[in-house]
């Protein structure tokens, strides 16, 4: 709403102001504004490793307040967000996003399941921005009359898996999911403007044309590009995973993190496809189909390596979270004495009035998974650890591993002679890290 004056004592109108300023230009004796310089700082979520402070420029600000609009919101819709301002997906998408429309910014303090719903209704909501753990708290909430009586029409955001998406559309009516790629450092992203579920984007013509971007070829046990003989990287054919770049350049700049050269520099590659040539590594592993369809496949710190193959933490997790058993999933790699790479391992939380059916988990990834993606270890917890906007924080759940020693949440260990996920004990810890029993 529109307003040139406010009946809160605290909140000031931007209305009136505007329409008293000077037309004319004011004189100024220092540099000229730069859409390069610096817009503000926003900290990364720190899922692998320290939050580093990201340079925004103002280019970048103006890019993203697009992204609403792209998306389908229209100046009259009232959109609702539960997300932290301090996050780009809550600031500069949404906050930038409305003013960029003149549409109505509902804001909660704080997000809440239980009433999200009944916000909806009560503030007559038409969009909202999301997060994909918000999304799938949402489907795992008891059912009630608000989550069909809403006029939500649009949700956009990003990060939602696919078996949320399709009980998400079940559920809670003909909503349309504009699911997104994007990053805080670089202006690289995807939208996926169809009703396909699942891919974060179309690799369109136009797409590529505007922001331009490739997958490369990297080696499966480093994850670095693979170079020719003439130094420069390769590109994946259709259907193969490959590591998302991008040129840096005035549509797609970076900045790098502020009071830290060696971390900015380590996110490029340079002499890619030729000598001077500098791209961002965007550190994610994607796949585009041969419907031009681009799927997010993992991030390079969370994908591990495995009795030879790769590991997927994500399609661990999608797949577990089918389960009706597991209320949350986290899947992470664990180094075991003896054995190269990582063994899987994943912390759940069991959904109220369930156990740990062993012999249930145990057929279940028997029918989904390839053995060498099961994870060997498995920990129950009463919830997990993540950041404000839902990202799982892993570092903690590595570093503890699977002793009983350690770790103070009941344990298991796949049993595959008893077909089962059995107790793991202090004696079948220690028969494991002396290789008297093999994984």
């Amino acid at each position: 709403m529109k307003e040139k004056s406010s009946s809160h004592q605290s909140v000031g109108t931007l209305l009136d102001k505007l329409e008293s300023a000077s037309p004319e230009k004011p004189e100024t004796d220092g540099p000229q504004p730069n859409l390069m310089n610096n817009f503000l700082f926003i900290f990364t979520s720190g899922t692998t490793g320290l939050p580093k402070a990201a340079r925004i420029s103002h280019i970048k600000a103006v890019m993203c307040m697009a992204f609403l609009r792209l998306c389908g919101a229209r100046a009259c819709d009232r959109v609702y967000l539960t997300l932290p301002l301090y996050h780009m997906s809550a600031s500069l998408l949404c906050i930038g996003g409305c003013i960029e429309l003149g549409a109505t910014c509902v804001l909660k303090r704080k997000f809440s399941a239980s009433q999200f719903w009944k916000d909806c209704v009560k503030y007559d909501i038409t969009v909202f921005q999301y997060i994909g753990e918000l999304c799938r708290y949402l489907v795992n909430q008891p059912k009630t009359a608000e989550e069909v009586a809403h006029k939500v029409r649009l949700a956009a955001g990003s990060g939602l898996r696919a078996d949320v998406w399709k009980e998400f559309l079940r559920r809670f009516g003909k909503i349309q999911i504009r699911e997104a790629y994007g990053l805080t450092e670089a202006s690289i992203g995807f939208v996926n403007y169809t009703d396909e579920i699942g891919p974060i984007g179309r690799a369109s013509y136009f797409n590529k044309l505007n922001l331009p971007f490739e997958f490369l070829k990297c080696d499966p046990h480093t994850y670095e590009p693979i170079r020719t003989d003439t130094g420069h990287c390769i590109k994946v054919s259709k259907g193969q995973a490959g590591l998302l770049v991008a040129p840096v350049m005035f549509t797609n700049p970076f900045l790098g993190y502020a009071g830290d050269k060696a971390m900015s520099e380590r996110k490029l590659l340079r002499d890619v496809f030729k000598s001077g040539d500098v791209y961002f590594n965007t550190g994610d592993l994607m796949l585009q189909d041969h419907r031009d369809f681009v799927y997010f496949k993992d991030r390079i710190g969370d994908t591990f390596r495995w009795k030879g193959e790769n590991v997927s933490t994500t399609e661990v997790s999608e797949v577990l979270g089918c389960l009706d058993l597991l209320l949350d999933v986290s899947v992470y790699g664990v180094t075991v004495p003896g054995y190269e790479g990582r063994a899987g391992m994943a912390a759940a939380v069991l959904k109220d009035g369930h156990g740990l059916d062993g012999e249930r988990l145990y057929s279940h990834l028997l029918h989904t998974l390839p053995p060498y993606a099961w994870p060997c270890f498995l920990r129950v917890q009463t919830c997990l650890d993540v950041t404000d906007t839902f990202k799982q924080q892993k570092g903690r759940l590595v570093q503890q591993g699977f002793s009983p020693d350690t770790v103070q949440q009941p344990l298991f260990f796949l049993d595959a002679s008893q077909k089962t996920y059995s107790p793991l004990t202090a004696q079948l810890y220690d028969d494991i890290v002396s290789g008297k029993i093999r994984l």
